[in-house]
């Protein structure tokens, strides 16, 4: 019997769900995004709750997304595509390529992090509202410092894995969430990612080619894609974005 993937995640934003998301409909691989199910068919956020509550000890991830697969429950997004990624055809064989894929996968979790802080950089509990001038100083600091030094260190991991993919001559789960942190950020920082996308050539490429695969752009063009928005990790909030 075929592995049923389930994926649990908000049912009402992209999130760190979305790069698992973009790993399954690449490789056109099935799977269930239960919390966006009916309640009647097992779905909705209450779904998470109880498979959590039932979940052994050890077993419970912190947060979502988690994915279950038979009896198999996993939690944080580059540990899903870890155990994905050979499953899906998105990763070489060897052990060698895999752990420097979960390697560059885990800097863009960082990467992520650290998107999401410019709008609450205080703390999640908290609304925008009450943190805006914090976030106005964050969004600074991360726009001259650590926006060029990201995707300066992405386009050179691109360059020396040939230009193309970061891992070699296919594409990977890597380059998807590559492609994924690209989009929000042309999202969240229109103003500055046009200056900085003119010293990574290489990853607006990636960008580019991973949006034009035919099961991506299938899935960008169908309502499975959820549209961006100011609930969700990239946010544009202007006053945030440099205008150059």
């Amino acid at each position: 019997m075929k592995a049923r993937y389930e994926l649990y995640y908000w049912p009402s934003i992209q999130g760190r769900g979305e790069f698992v998301r973009l790993a399954f409909e690449e490789a056109g691989v099935p799977y269930v995004d239960v919390a966006r199910l009916p309640v009647k068919q097992g779905g909705g956020v209450r779904a998470m709750r109880k498979l959590l509550e039932g979940a052994g000890p050890g077993l419970a991830p912190f947060a979502p997304p988690f994915l279950k697969v038979g009896d198999v429950l996993l939690g944080h997004t580059a540990n899903i595509l870890l155990y994905l990624g050979p499953r899906l055809g998105l990763v070489p064989d060897d052990e060698e390529s895999r752990l420097a894929a979960h390697q560059l996968q885990l800097s863009v979790t960082d990467f992520v992090a650290e998107i999401h802080d410019t709008h609450h950089p205080i703390a999640s509990s908290l609304y925008y509202e009450d943190q805006r001038s914090a976030a106005k100083k964050r969004a600074a600091l991360f726009r001259k410092e650590r926006l060029p030094k990201f995707l300066g260190y992405f386009e050179q991991e691109l360059e020396r894995s040939g230009g193309a993919h970061f891992m070699g001559a296919s594409i990977s789960y890597v380059d998807l969430s590559i492609f994924q942190v690209i989009e929000g950020l042309r999202y969240a920082f229109p103003n500055a990612m046009g200056h900085a996308e003119r010293h990574a050539p290489n990853l607006a490429a990636l960008a580019g080619a991973v949006a034009a695969r035919p099961r991506i752009a299938a899935y960008l063009a169908s309502p499975r894609r959820l549209p961006w928005s100011e609930e969700d990790i990239f946010r544009h909030y202007p006053e945030l974005d440099a205008k150059r």
